[in-house]
């Protein structure tokens, strides 16, 4: 890993001095939210011993104990963690034209890279151009369902790219994911995978989206190419959900259509002195970030509030070995994720096998927190 991994100034927005950010890092006691406004870091955890605490409460004014400076504090010495606790992690699927043809081109190529980019040029052509000049649930988009029927062109993964409901589901338990700076892994099995670098929105139980972070929701094209049905295995492994650096909350600087106009890079850097570079425009993105909270939302509750994977654009497709073997990952390649007002969030993969263990669950956080005396009447006065 590089310095960004822990110089403050190389992961922070760059106008980290006017924002205000809320993350999570490991001190000897535990894990600890902070909140940094102003530039300077407070540990707000004897007023919200959870993140999920301090957003279904936001706004409020709450103290906490200065840390200092974020650009002097060691984040070596007191790593940063993913920055959401108890939230339920949910993603958006699907959600750009490019992602819509190239998981029709996993389902027709069964999970096969070496097929795949015989399917590739015409598929586009003919869906993709499509797939942009409608919007999802309308009649229009009706329309096209029923041409592409009649084309044999057909799949499950347009019916949620132009149909009436997005697709979402759960990308990894609560409290599984990892911060900035730790490892990533992919299952040892895949022989076709990548990263998806997206914007993630916070909401609390209401529904309300507070702010925004980044994240990678490291995908097996293979498995989930076999077969939809095997989404929970191409999606849930160990350390296969990344998120950070901190969420940076709405205000009068950073709003939600800072969201819908955001420029998501990707560069990975491999053990193999192999190079990819790539960018995801939210502004093409083909339901409103909005929406796809609301449809997150639906019947369902979530007392601890959640938060939502956005989709990717990116869609690596370019040779890293034999020619139509398209890209996959190496254990060592460095994966960042950045956006100039969200910061950068940077991982090394490993497998999900050589990834250190998640140990830390809701039980153990519990016990932790009232080891500490936060869960005390006192203790959020």
């Amino acid at each position: 890993m590089g310095d960004a991994a822990t110089r403050p100034t190389a992961f922070l927005p760059a106008d980290w001095t006017t924002a205000t950010l809320v993350g999570r890092i490991l001190t000897r006691a535990g894990p600890t939210p902070v909140l940094c406004r102003n530039g300077r870091l407070f540990d707000v955890s004897r007023g919200s011993p959870t993140v999920a605490d301090l957003m279904n409460a936001w706004p409020v004014e709450i103290a906490g104990r200065d840390l200092g400076l974020i650009q002097d504090f060691d984040f070596e010495a007191q790593p940063l963690l993913a920055p959401i606790d108890l939230q339920c992690v949910k993603a958006a699927g699907v959600t750009f034209a490019v992602s819509a043809v190239e998981r029709v081109i996993e389902e027709r190529a069964r999970g096969d890279a070496a097929k795949a980019e015989e399917i590739r040029g015409a598929l586009r052509d003919r869906v993709g151009a499509d797939i942009r000049s409608v919007v999802p649930g309308t009649e229009e988009a009706a329309r096209l369902k029923a041409a592409l029927i009649a084309d044999g062109l057909w799949s499950q993964y347009l019916e949620v790219a132009i149909g009436p409901d997005a697709e979402i589901f759960t990308k990894a338990p609560v409290l599984s994911a990892v911060g900035h700076g730790a490892r990533i892994g992919v299952r040892s099995d895949s022989a076709w995978n990548n990263p998806e670098p997206e914007v993630v929105l916070v909401c609390d139980r209401q529904g309300r989206a507070l702010g925004a972070t980044l994240g990678n929701d490291v995908n097996l094209r293979d498995f989930e190419g076999r077969s939809a049905l095997l989404l929970g295995k191409a999606k849930d492994n160990n350390a296969s959900c990344a998120l950070g650096p901190f969420i940076r909350l709405f205000d009068e600087g950073f709003t939600i259509d800072d969201v819908r106009g955001a420029e998501v890079d990707l560069e990975i850097q491999g053990p193999d002195n192999y190079r990819l570079e790539g960018r995801s425009s939210m502004d093409q993105i083909s339901r409103d970030p909005l929406e796809l909270v609301r449809q997150a939302m639906s019947e369902h509750q979530y007392p601890d509030g959640f938060v939502l994977f956005c989709g990717t654009l990116f869609a690596p497709t370019q040779d890293r070995d034999a020619p139509g073997q398209g890209f996959t990952h190496k254990v060592g390649d460095v994966v960042r994720v950045s956006s100039p007002r969200l910061g950068v969030l940077e991982n090394e993969v490993t497998t999900s096998k050589a990834a250190p263990p998640w140990t830390f669950g809701v039980g153990d956080l519990m016990r932790n927190l009232a080891g500490r005396g936060l869960l005390t009447a006192e203790a959020a006065q």
